[in-house]
């Protein structure tokens, strides 16, 4: 802890522009300066300037499409940090509709950097421990590894992957526990792949669940 510099990571999310920026990347999709100028409500100098700071400060890559630059999270171990933080900190306050419809949408299923969050997340993490795709340890199960790639969930590339495979994280709005991990990763991509969960605006990492993705998530058993 003496060998770390918490306050200099401190300066960069506490400022309201640059903490609305992570949120919007918090999505787990690579955005424009122009969308996060937006998502933060900045011109777009003032965006370019608050990436600038938050890519010298590791928090923030660039990755280029053509003649395009998009931003996104440095990995899993920011997107980790500030889940982590999400836990402790107070909620925004709501001062108008559009903004309590938007709580009420991220409460019940969103994107927690690349895997489902909210009240879906919370009932997905807990059918597959009771249907048994998931131990306790949370490993896959062999009947977990079989019912999981009917999904399109390549369970083995998600055990080779450089971070925690699959792991409990408190869903700071449930205040239980939804699955992370790499393996969370692929699960999420999946769902939207199949067309179960879709994005509702880019900048934001409230989804929406389809009628064919509350179907199945009942009939699995997701209480949702």
């Amino acid at each position: 802890m003496h060998d770390t510099d918490l306050a200099a990571v401190g300066a960069l999310i506490g400022d309201p522009s640059r903490a609305r920026i992570l949120d919007a990347l918090m999505g787990g999709r690579a955005l424009a300066a122009g969308e996060l100028a937006r998502a933060a409500g900045v011109s777009a100098s003032t965006a370019s300037e608050h990436l600038a700071r938050l890519r010298e400060g590791g928090l923030v890559e660039v990755v280029s499409q053509g003649r395009h630059r998009y931003h996104r999270i440095a990995g899993p171990d920011v997107g980790a940090a500030l889940e982590a933080l999400s836990q402790v900190a107070p909620p925004r306050p709501v001062v108008s509709l559009r903004q309590a419809g938007h709580a009420r949408a991220l409460g019940f299923a969103r994107t927690c950097y690349d895997h489902l969050a909210g009240v879906c997340g919370v009932a997905l993490h807990d059918v597959l421990l009771e249907r048994g795709w998931l131990t306790p340890a949370y490993d896959v199960t062999p009947v977990g590894v079989d019912a999981l790639g009917a999904w399109g969930v390549d369970v083995a590339a998600a055990r080779s992957r450089r971070r925690s495979f699959a792991r409990p994280c408190l869903d700071w709005t449930e205040r239980r526990p939804h699955l992370a991990g790499a393996l969370a990763a692929g699960i999420t991509d999946a769902l939207v792949d199949r067309g179960w969960f879709v994005r509702r605006a880019t900048d934001s990492r409230a989804l929406r669940l389809t009628d064919p993705g509350r179907a199945a998530l009942t009939e699995l058993g997701c209480r949702v």
